[in-house]
């Protein structure tokens, strides 16, 4: 399939009421508006022609660029395209999904995270974080660098509420991840779910909310999944 057909298609399965939804999220004009699920019907026709994908993310349109994240082989992306993708994520949905879950399975996912999350730049800290709240969520334990994460937490825990608005979203969710899929740090992560509790973010005129990490932490142990690790985090 080639881009204009794909862009096509797109045209066809958008609509005027998700796109309604996605400008009030921050999305931007030119776009259709398609739903990820029907996003989704489309990733067959892309996943194996890496150079389309690419295209689709460089064509600047939010539908073409979230299908490009579903389709890529996060395996095949240079440092260079990812840094390219995450300076090119003009919205939260971009930021925190499509250039995170990619870069989360890719080869340089540390590398990536933590540089981001170091950023001045909000949506690329965003993404930074995001970045390596994926990469635990897929990640054996026994490869997770536990001491690292156990000092994001205490940063998390000492600057959560003085942060950026997208960035405390981010930060609330590395806490989540923790508690849910590092069992060695549950302990530390709810401690310090505890501790932030409410973190406050301006989710615009949105019904999007803000979980209460520790509450959410302690609904994923009652359910005994606590350390069981996600199969792929690109979704």
């Amino acid at each position: 399939m080639t881009f204009e057909e794909v862009m096509g298609h797109l045209e066809e399965l958008g609509s005027e009421q998700t796109k309604k939804t996605f400008l009030r999220h921050g999305a931007q004009e030119p776009f259709f508006g398609v739903k990820v699920g029907d996003l989704k019907k489309l990733v067959k026709y892309v996943k194996k022609d890496r150079d389309l994908a690419l295209a689709l993310y460089e064509s600047g349109n939010t539908d073409a660029m979230y299908l490009a994240g579903l389709s890529i082989n996060p395996k095949t992306m240079t440092k260079e395209e990812l840094q390219n993708w995450a300076e090119r994520a003009y919205w939260y949905m971009l930021a925190e999904y499509t250039v995170a879950g990619v870069a989360a399975e890719s080869r340089y996912a540390l590398d990536m995270a933590r540089e981001w999350l170091l950023s001045s730049d909000e949506l690329l800290a965003t993404c930074g974080w995001s970045t390596y709240t994926n990469y635990i969520s897929i990640t054996p334990d026994e490869q997770l660098d536990l001491h690292e994460i156990a000092g994001l937490l205490e940063q998390v825990r000492t600057t959560i509420h003085a942060e950026r608005n997208r960035v405390k979203y981010a930060m609330n969710n590395f806490v989540i991840a923790v508690g849910s899929y590092c069992h060695p740090l549950f302990d530390t992560a709810v401690d310090v779910a505890k501790e932030i509790g409410k973190v406050h973010v301006d989710v615009g005129q949105t019904a999007c909310k803000v979980p209460l990490a520790a509450a959410y932490i302690h609904k994923v142990e009652s359910m005994d999944r606590v350390g069981k690790k996600k199969k792929t985090c690109i979704c």
